[in-house]
Protein backbone atom coordinates (compact mmCIF):
# COMPACT_ATOMS: atom_id res chain seq x y z
CA UNK A 1 0.00 0.00 0.00
CA UNK A 2 0.91 3.64 -0.34
CA UNK A 3 -0.66 7.01 0.37
CA UNK A 4 -1.92 6.97 -3.23
CA UNK A 5 -4.39 4.20 -2.29
CA UNK A 6 -6.59 6.57 -0.27
CA UNK A 7 -9.24 9.15 -1.11
CA UNK A 8 -10.61 12.29 0.47
CA UNK A 9 -13.36 14.71 -0.34
CA UNK A 10 -12.11 18.23 -0.95
CA UNK A 11 -13.21 21.13 1.21
CA UNK A 12 -15.64 21.88 -1.66
CA UNK A 13 -17.12 18.36 -1.45
CA UNK A 14 -15.48 17.06 -4.65
CA UNK A 15 -13.58 13.78 -4.91
CA UNK A 16 -9.90 14.17 -4.03
CA UNK A 17 -8.10 10.89 -4.69
CA UNK A 18 -4.58 10.88 -3.33
CA UNK A 19 -3.45 9.14 -6.54
CA UNK A 20 -3.89 12.55 -8.21
CA UNK A 21 -0.73 13.57 -6.29
CA UNK A 22 1.29 10.47 -7.23
CA UNK A 23 4.83 11.39 -8.23
CA UNK A 24 4.80 14.53 -6.08
CA UNK A 25 5.88 14.94 -2.48
CA UNK A 26 2.94 15.82 -0.21
CA UNK A 27 3.13 17.63 3.11
CA UNK A 28 0.01 16.38 4.90
CA UNK A 29 -1.06 18.56 7.85
CA UNK A 30 -4.09 18.30 10.13
CA UNK A 31 -5.20 21.89 10.67
CA UNK A 32 -7.56 23.90 12.86
CA UNK A 33 -8.74 27.50 12.76
CA UNK A 34 -8.85 28.28 16.50
CA UNK A 35 -5.56 26.85 17.74
CA UNK A 36 -2.42 28.44 19.11
CA UNK A 37 -0.64 26.92 16.08
CA UNK A 38 -3.13 28.40 13.57
CA UNK A 39 -0.56 31.05 12.48
CA UNK A 40 1.30 28.10 10.89
CA UNK A 41 -1.16 28.48 8.01
CA UNK A 42 1.06 31.39 6.95
CA UNK A 43 4.14 29.15 6.85
CA UNK A 44 2.26 26.39 5.04
CA UNK A 45 1.15 28.89 2.41
CA UNK A 46 4.70 30.23 2.10
CA UNK A 47 6.10 26.71 1.69
CA UNK A 48 3.40 25.97 -0.89
CA UNK A 49 4.19 29.15 -2.83
CA UNK A 50 7.96 28.54 -2.70
CA UNK A 51 7.95 24.83 -3.62
CA UNK A 52 4.77 24.30 -5.67
CA UNK A 53 6.56 24.82 -9.00
CA UNK A 54 9.01 22.08 -7.98
CA UNK A 55 6.14 19.68 -7.38
CA UNK A 56 5.34 19.97 -3.66
CA UNK A 57 1.71 19.60 -2.63
CA UNK A 58 0.75 21.02 0.76
CA UNK A 59 -2.49 19.32 1.79
CA UNK A 60 -4.49 20.70 4.71
CA UNK A 61 -6.81 18.33 6.57
CA UNK A 62 -9.18 20.25 8.87
CA UNK A 63 -9.92 18.33 12.05
CA UNK A 64 -11.92 19.05 15.19
CA UNK A 65 -10.17 16.25 17.12
CA UNK A 66 -8.05 18.39 19.42
CA UNK A 67 -9.65 20.90 21.75
CA UNK A 68 -12.69 21.26 19.44
CA UNK A 69 -10.66 23.95 17.65
CA UNK A 70 -12.21 23.40 14.21
CA UNK A 71 -15.95 23.54 14.89
CA UNK A 72 -17.02 25.35 11.70
CA UNK A 73 -18.35 24.09 8.42
CA UNK A 74 -16.15 23.47 5.42
CA UNK A 75 -17.35 26.75 3.88
CA UNK A 76 -16.43 28.66 7.05
CA UNK A 77 -13.02 26.96 7.22
CA UNK A 78 -12.26 27.75 3.58
CA UNK A 79 -13.35 31.38 4.00
CA UNK A 80 -11.21 31.77 7.16
CA UNK A 81 -8.12 30.26 5.50
CA UNK A 82 -8.45 32.34 2.34
CA UNK A 83 -9.16 35.66 4.06
CA UNK A 84 -6.86 35.28 7.07
CA UNK A 85 -3.85 33.58 5.45
CA UNK A 86 -4.35 33.70 1.67
CA UNK A 87 -4.39 29.90 1.54
CA UNK A 88 -4.35 28.53 -2.00
CA UNK A 89 -3.12 24.98 -1.30
CA UNK A 90 -5.66 22.13 -1.45
CA UNK A 91 -7.68 21.22 1.61
CA UNK A 92 -9.88 18.26 2.38
CA UNK A 93 -13.29 18.18 4.00
CA UNK A 94 -13.14 18.00 7.80
CA UNK A 95 -11.77 14.65 9.00
CA UNK A 96 -11.12 12.64 12.13
CA UNK A 97 -7.36 11.99 12.28
CA UNK A 98 -6.95 9.92 15.46
CA UNK A 99 -8.48 6.80 16.94
CA UNK A 100 -10.59 4.04 15.46
CA UNK A 101 -12.69 6.55 13.50
CA UNK A 102 -9.67 8.22 11.90
CA UNK A 103 -9.57 8.67 8.15
CA UNK A 104 -8.07 5.50 6.61
CA UNK A 105 -4.94 7.36 5.44
CA UNK A 106 -4.21 8.44 9.01
CA UNK A 107 -4.83 4.90 10.28
CA UNK A 108 -2.42 3.58 7.62
CA UNK A 109 0.25 6.16 8.51
CA UNK A 110 -0.07 5.25 12.19
CA UNK A 111 0.26 1.55 11.32
CA UNK A 112 3.34 2.31 9.17
CA UNK A 113 5.13 4.55 11.69
CA UNK A 114 3.72 3.28 15.00
CA UNK A 115 1.31 4.75 17.54
CA UNK A 116 3.91 7.29 18.65
CA UNK A 117 3.65 8.96 15.24
CA UNK A 118 -0.10 9.58 15.44
CA UNK A 119 -1.07 13.25 15.65
CA UNK A 120 -1.11 14.53 19.23
CA UNK A 121 -2.47 17.97 18.35
CA UNK A 122 -3.36 20.25 15.45
CA UNK A 123 -0.71 21.02 12.79
CA UNK A 124 1.02 17.65 12.97
CA UNK A 125 2.92 17.16 9.71
CA UNK A 126 3.77 14.16 7.54
CA UNK A 127 5.94 14.21 4.45
CA UNK A 128 4.89 11.68 1.84
CA UNK A 129 7.47 10.91 -0.83
CA UNK A 130 6.94 10.78 -4.58
CA UNK A 131 6.37 7.02 -4.25
CA UNK A 132 3.58 7.39 -1.68
CA UNK A 133 5.62 6.25 1.32
CA UNK A 134 5.70 8.26 4.54
CA UNK A 135 9.15 9.81 4.86
CA UNK A 136 9.05 12.12 7.88
CA UNK A 137 6.74 13.26 10.66
CA UNK A 138 6.89 16.39 12.79
CA UNK A 139 4.85 17.43 15.81
CA UNK A 140 2.88 20.65 15.95
CA UNK A 141 5.66 22.77 17.41
CA UNK A 142 7.86 22.26 14.32
CA UNK A 143 7.02 25.14 11.99
CA UNK A 144 6.45 24.53 8.27
CA UNK A 145 9.29 26.92 7.33
CA UNK A 146 11.72 25.36 9.83
CA UNK A 147 15.08 24.19 8.52
CA UNK A 148 14.21 20.56 9.22
CA UNK A 149 10.94 20.63 7.26
CA UNK A 150 12.40 22.61 4.34
CA UNK A 151 15.46 20.33 4.18
CA UNK A 152 13.29 17.19 4.09
CA UNK A 153 10.94 18.72 1.51
CA UNK A 154 13.86 19.75 -0.69
CA UNK A 155 15.35 16.25 -0.44
CA UNK A 156 11.98 14.75 -1.48
CA UNK A 157 11.74 17.21 -4.37
CA UNK A 158 15.26 16.26 -5.51
CA UNK A 159 14.32 12.59 -5.85
CA UNK A 160 13.60 11.39 -9.39
CA UNK A 161 9.94 11.15 -10.35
Amino acid sequence: MSAWDFDFLSIDGKPMPMRDFAGKPVLLVNVASACGFTPQYGGLQELHADRQAGGLVVLGVPSNDFGAQEPGSEAAIRRFCETSFGVTFPMTAKQTVVGAGAHPLYRWITAELGEGAAPRWNFHKYLIGRDGSVREAWPSRVAPMSVEVKTAVDAALAEPS
